[in-house]
């Protein structure tokens, strides 16, 4: 395939990503996402499963699962509502579907994944199993020492390369985006350094998971092959201060959605949590700065 037409088809399949997973709650017919990539259903439909290895159904289907699965794990969804959203037209048929996939019924985990949530966290337990009394209480200790601010963040229009895998192994992704943005002269404006994480290592197989490395670009820059433009942002956000090695993340995460989000007040949003990367990823790991943005209603 020549890079030109291989580098046409990153840039339609990158569009009706991003499009799926800002539209999830709606219906998309097969023709509908491929009226966005310009292609014919049949050669639509073949790309992306040659492309991503699932076909455009399984993926929506995929996605809605695991969102389905992130709501119930924070005890923001019931299970009839998570089954609703995700699509199924019985709480029946979603429990078998989830069983599945995670191995055990939808209300089981919904109880089972806050114990593991909180087992990540050092020197907390805040669920046992005699605290269940129709649905699931848990007692939220208050002691947390995080520092967290809300701020409303403007949208930022970013170029991004987009990794599927584990969140550790993105660094293909950032060498290629900074391979691209330096001969324009991307860096001479000081953008910011972005990644946007989509999916729950606790939920999404690792094989599966998708990460944005992304840095903000003006309006002129345009998307090409790999490089995909995206606009993030644009509401209200907690934000936390990561201090240490990217590999700590994962429990920050924890904390801040298993101690702070559920006495805060706040709710979840549905925009994708992202991380501002303060310094560079050469400062030794015990001095890198993070900040984690989680999206509020």
């Amino acid at each position: 395939m020549k890079d030109t037409t291989k580098n046409l088809y990153h840039e339609r399949i990158l569009t009706v990503l991003v499009h799926i997973q800002s539209h999830l709650d709606e219906d998309m017919t097969l023709e509908s996402l491929a009226g966005i990539t310009f292609f014919s259903p049949i050669h639509f439909h073949r790309i992306f499963k040659g492309m991503l290895g699932e076909t455009v159904v399984e993926h929506i289907r995929r996605i809605r699962l695991e969102r389905a699965a992130i709501r119930l794990s924070i005890g923001s969804s019931s299970v009839t509502d998570a089954a609703f959203d995700a699509g199924y037209e019985t709480v029946e048929s979603f429990s078998r579907v989830f069983k599945k996939v995670f191995g055990c019924p939808p209300s089981k985990y919904r109880t089972q994944h806050w114990e593991t949530l909180y087992a990540r966290i050092p020197g907390t337990v805040h669920y046992l199993p005699e605290t269940v009394r129709n649905g699931l209480t848990i007692q939220i200790r208050e002691d947390s020492v995080m520092e967290v601010r809300i701020e409303i963040v403007e949208p930022m229009r970013v170029a991004f390369i987009r990794h599927t895998g584990p969140y550790m192994e993105c660094k293909t992704a950032w060498d290629k985006l900074c391979a691209w943005a330096g001969p324009k002269g991307i860096f001479n404006a000081n953008p910011k350094v972005i990644g946007i994480c989509h999916d729950d290592p606790q939920v999404t197989p690792p094989e599966k998971i998708r990460y944005d490395a992304c840095l903000t670009v003006n309006e002129e820059t345009e998307a090409e092959g790999e490089v995909g433009i995206q606009v993030i942002g644009g509401g209200k956000y907690a934000v936390c201060l990561h201090k240490g090695p990217y590999e700590g993340l994962e429990a920050t995460y924890a904390e801040i959605m298993g101690k702070w989000l559920p006495q805060s007040g706040q709710e979840l949003g549905e925009n994708p949590s992202f991380e501002l990367y303060l310094n560079s990823p050469d400062a030794p790991p015990e001095e890198l700065l993070t900040d984690l943005y989680i999206p509020l209603k």
